[in-house]
């Protein structure tokens, strides 16, 4: 049966919010938050999980792996994925705005913030723009690791962070880009911004030279010790991106 009509700009970017924040294995008609947001654009829940399936078909980690979309992805379907790829700042703006025009979006600007400036000189504006992206990242990435850090296994979300591969100081163009970020415990994100530990080209755990030598420490060869060399727990889309793990390596890692 064909769309009753085109879907919008609008009615695209809440798909591609959904495909963002819903884990792939609950992208179903049947799931609350899909039937919700239907409901708010005035399509079906199976035409809005349709179309996160169609996005799926687009995503290199889900081809890869012998998943498979749906074939009708149409030519808005992958304009808005390339847009998305390519710029994920001007995505996260766009998200938060489409979800504000449907009365679910962001805090006003008064409620994040009670001056006009934060702690380190930024306007109101640009500080309200990078918490907006900070929570668009932390969704898409915890999302794709079905909220387990990819270590340990741990799924308790209030101890769970959506670590940058590449920190968010170095690299502007990628803050935002899920493939630039671990689904980690708050412990081994710690670990891993400080260089403690890496990821290696084949996706295992590295240790630094320090923690391999405090071995004989119950905390550090439980927490850290008894993972080295073992595979990470890989997301079900938004593969970490090898070139960023490189960059950690080179750039932080203790070796």
């Amino acid at each position: 049966m064909s769309e009753r009509k085109g879907w919008s700009r609008e009615e695209l970017l809440v798909a591609l919010k959904l495909y963002c924040e819903i884990p792939f294995g609950k992208m179903h008609s049947r799931n609350p938050e899909i039937i919700r947001y239907a409901k708010l654009i005035h399509r079906t829940p199976s035409a809005l999980a349709m179309k996160l399936t169609n996005f799926a078909s687009l995503d290199p980690k889900i081809t890869a792996s012998g998943r498979k979309g749906l074939s009708a992805v149409s030519q808005s379907d992958r304009a808005i994925w390339e847009e998305m790829t390519s710029n994920w700042p001007r995505l996260a703006e766009d998200l938060a705005n489409v979800e504000a025009s449907l009365g679910e979006g962001q805090p006003r600007d008064s409620d994040l913030l009670s001056g006009t400036e934060d702690f380190v000189g930024r306007t109101r504006s640009a500080t309200v723009e990078a918490r907006i992206g900070q929570t668009f990242f932390r969704n898409a990435v915890l999302s794709a690791y079905e909220f387990r850090c990819c270590i340990t296994g741990l799924s308790i979300r209030e101890l769970l962070i959506a670590s940058h591969i590449i920190p968010w100081r170095d690299d502007k163009d990628n803050r935002l880009n899920p493939r630039n970020g671990l689904c980690l415990s708050a412990v081994h994100d710690r670990a891993f911004d400080l260089g403690f530990i890496a990821i290696s080209n084949d996706l295992r755990l590295l240790l630094s030279t320090p923690l391999r030598k405090m071995k004989s420490d119950a905390y550090v060869n439980n927490t850290f010790c008894f993972y080295e060399g073992r595979p990470i727990n890989l997301p079900k889309k938004f593969y970490p991106d090898l070139g960023f793990l490189k960059y950690h390596r080179d750039h932080l890692f203790r070796g």
